[in-house]
This record gives C-alpha cells, sequence and structure tokens, in this order.
C-alpha cells in the first residue's frame, strides 16, 4: 500500500514537473533588418497619391472635419470625416520617414526622417510641397528600430521590421523571455470632397490669430503661439511658423534621454519620458524653461492634463523596459513640487485622453477603458470594450477617435457608461494578428 501512493506520487510529482518544463506559448515578434537609404530617394520620394489602405498605422491627428492617420515610415492617409458614422479615404500622401505632425491653418508639417516638410493642404485633391528645413533631426525611432543620417555618404541606416509567429517551448513561471530570437524584440501591442481645411474653428491652447488641429497623447508634434515644438529622444526642436509657410528653425533644447511625448496645456508643456515627466513654462514661447520633473520608475509615460491635475499611464513590455503597468494622478497645482495623489492598477495602459470628467484610457491588447475622473481619489471604471488593440484616442465633445494595430474606431460617448460605436476602418495587415 505504501509503495503504491509512493508511485502515485511520484507520478503527480513528474507531471507537475513536465507542465513547469514543457509550457508552450505562441508569441508575435518584431525582427529587425537592417537597411539603407539614400538622402536623394527620400526627399524625392514625397507624393500625393490615390487613396490606400491602413496597413500599420500610427499616430492621429484631426482638423475641422478631417482626420489624418500616419502609416508609419510611409506617409499620412486623409480622410473626410464629417460624417463621422461614414468617413471617406481621400488621398494618401507618401512621406518617406513620417511618423508626426501637425497642422496650422492650412499648411501640414510632418517629418520625414531628416527634414521637416510643410504642405499646402488647401486643397486635399492637389496636395503640394511648400518648404524644407534640411538636416534638423539627426536620428529617430520607429516601432521600436532605430534609423540614424550618415552625412558623409548621404544615407540613411534604418531597419525594416518584419513580424515574426513563434510557437515556443517556455517555463510555465516565466513567459516574459524573447523566445530565443536573438535578433527580435518582444512585440508590444500597442497608436462629396471638402477642399479647404480652414474654418472658424481655433485651437483651444494658441493665442495667436490662427487655427490649429488636435493630435493624441502619443504626440511629439505641438503648435503653440507662432512656433512649432518637436521633441526627439533627447531634445525639443522649436521652429519659429510666424509665416507657417516658411518654418524657420527656433532655439533647440537638450531634455535628457528617453523622451517620448509633448503635451500642451495653457502656457506650459508636459514632456513624457522614460524616467518622469518634465514640466516647462512657456510663458515665452521662444525660450521654453524647465520648472519641475516628476519621476518615476523607468517606463513608458504619455500625459493629458486638467486644470491641476496630471493623468500619467506607466507600461511595461516596450523599449522603455520596467514592469509597472498603473494609472498616476499627479496634483499640478504646485508646477514647481508636482506630487503624485493616486495611482490605479493597469493591465498595459498606452495612449489617454480627457474630456473633464471623461478620461479614456487605452489598454494596449486588452481594448479601452473609460472613466469618472470627477474625484481624484476616486476614480471610477465605466466600460472596458476589449476584443480589439487601442494605442491613442482623442475626445472631441461627444466622439472618441481611436487609433490602435487593428484600425481606426470612433465611438459617440454621449453615454460614457456605454460608448456606441459610430463607424470603424480596418486595417489590412500582411502578418498576423496577436
Amino acid at each position: 500500500m505504501r509503495l503504491t501512493l509512493y508511485l502515485f506520487l511520484g507520478i503527480l510529482l513528474a507531471g507537475l514537473n513536465a507542465c513547469t518544463d514543457q509550457c508552450k506559448e505562441t508569441r508575435t515578434f518584431r525582427q529587425f533588418t537592417p537597411v539603407t537609404l539614400t538622402i536623394a530617394q527620400v526627399r524625392n520620394g514625397i507624393q500625393a497619391e490615390q487613396p490606400r489602405t491602413l496597413v500599420n498605422p500610427g499616430k492621429i491627428y484631426t482638423k475641422d472635419g478631417f482626420l489624418l492617420i500616419n502609416e508609419i515610415k510611409e506617409g499620412i492617409h486623409v480622410i473626410d470625416n464629417r460624417n463621422p458614422s461614414s468617413p471617406k479615404m481621400v488621398a494618401f500622401l507618401r512621406i518617406p520617414g513620417n511618423g508626426d505632425m501637425a497642422i496650422r491653418n492650412n499648411v501640414l508639417y510632418a517629418d520625414s526622417y531628416m527634414d521637416l516638410v510643410a504642405f499646402d493642404i488647401s486643397d486635399v485633391q492637389n496636395i503640394r510641397e511648400l518648404n524644407r528645413v534640411k538636416d534638423v533631426f539627426p536620428n529617430g525611432q520607429f516601432d521600436g528600430g532605430f534609423w540614424s543620417i550618415n552625412a558623409q555618404q548621404a544615407i540613411i541606416n534604418d531597419q525594416k521590421v518584419e513580424y515574426v509567429t513563434q510557437t515556443v517551448q517556455t517555463n510555465c513561471e516565466n513567459t516574459l523571455t524573447n523566445g530565443g530570437c536573438p535578433n527580435c524584440m518582444f512585440w508590444d501591442m500597442r497608436g462629396g470632397v471638402v477642399q479647404n481645411f480652414n474654418s472658424v474653428q481655433s485651437g483651444a491652447n494658441a493665442p495667436a490669430p490662427s487655427t490649429n488641429g488636435t493630435g493624441g497623447s502619443m504626440a511629439r508634434f505641438t503648435l503653440y503661439d507662432n512656433y512649432l515644438y518637436t521633441v526627439s529622444q533627447s531634445d525639443m526642436q522649436l521652429f519659429d511658423i510666424k509665416t507657417p509657410s516658411d518654418p524657420k528653425p527656433g532655439n533647440k533644447i537638450n531634455l535628457g534621454w528617453g523622451i517620448e511625448t509633448i503635451f500642451p496645456y495653457k502656457d506650459k508643456l508636459f514632456i513624457g519620458a522614460q524616467s518622469g515627466m518634465h514640466i516647462y513654462d512657456n510663458s515665452n514661447p521662444e525660450k521654453p524653461v524647465r520648472m519641475s520633473t516628476f519621476e518615476h520608475a523607468r517606463v513608458c509615460d504619455p500625459v493629458v492634463v486638467h486644470e491641476d491635475k496630471a493623468y500619467v499611464t506607466l507600461r511595461s513590455g516596450s523599449p522603455c523596459q520596467g514592469f509597472t503597468n498603473q494609472l498616476e494622478v499627479v496634483d499640478v497645482s504646485n508646477l514647481y513640487n508636482p506630487r503624485l495623489l493616486k495611482t490605479y492598477p493597469m493591465k498595459n495602459p498606452h495612449g489617454l485622453g480627457i474630456d473633464f470628467p471623461n478620461l479614456f484610457i487605452c489598454e494596449g491588447a486588452y481594448g479601452l477603458k473609460t472613466f469618472n475622473a470627477a474625484d481624484a481619489m476616486k476614480i471610477d471604471q465605466l466600460e472596458h470594450l476589449d476584443g480589439f488593440h487601442a494605442f491613442d484616442v482623442i475626445p472631441l465633445g461627444k466622439s472618441l477617435l481611436l487609433i490602435g494595430m487593428d484600425g481606426f474606431y470612433q465611438y459617440d460617448y454621449s453615454n460614457p457608461k456605454k460608448l456606441r460605436l459610430l463607424s470603424k476602418i480596418p486595417v489590412q495587415r500582411p502578418y498576423p494578428a496577436s
């Protein structure tokens, strides 16, 4: 009897060990392959084309009923969104090395690897290049891969991203490895035509007599007064746009490493970095001055602000490393001494948007969450929409714009407890969804 019991326990333990040793997991990885482009190829590659489908969408931007969606490193989709229930693809502006954008009046500013390019978009059927500020961005990052310019050889060293799905053997208790793929990086699941962009609608934060568009929390470009502000991984580069069609390089300010996003609020700039949130006084728009830094663990952290509260999301599983997934509410009533009020656990938060008291948080592969943020010490979740990927959002009154790896979604949030889907523009990706 005792021998039988020992045999049974031995078999049971062997089974448990087998589970630990032989777990299988299917994962999707980003695999980087070096590529080289000539500067001439990039500068001659800009062209207005017929509409195309979404494949690898990035940032979103909106102005006067138009929606712009970045196709990472490829260009910008222009969409007529006057009827949110039926958006219409209008054109595609091919811009090699594009990741960010901003609009002042009828002028679109977009990065093209090392250059800033200004476009006349007053006629969306005939978008044309106006001016170019050359060699102002020496390097950058797209989708986890870095690029840099070699001015001596007139080339750009970049990385082509391919998505590879593998079934790997893992330890059941440790599933955060890269599956033994040395050149891979674990995929962070993440962002009739009107002819005139100009309207009487004015940008909420711009004192200059002009109209600006609206970007999301993941933006690296923003506008204030007579300046365009752009942030790289380490610097803030200003451009004088008193004459919108002719941007001029302005001051360049070192911010430290790991800079990710920029969010303007009134006459202040809130800059998200991997190690914290920087606050800059922008009362002199030509020369922003650092006021303080709210520090946190090394993670990605976009930020939005309403009155004396800043809302910061921290996430793991990204190039920022770290293992923190949470929302932080920060008291910024004293801009020289920001202090943490409360943290709320999240799954894998990305971009966020505030239309007080409504707070929207993208949870990456876990969808979208809506909250009532009226009380900073008791933020209540109202709804969780899952089954899709959410990267960034822009709340516009009662309409919510959302971008993710699955495509573009538009919701009516008149009832923030039950969002109503208005429309969707899906992606047609050549790689499998995770």
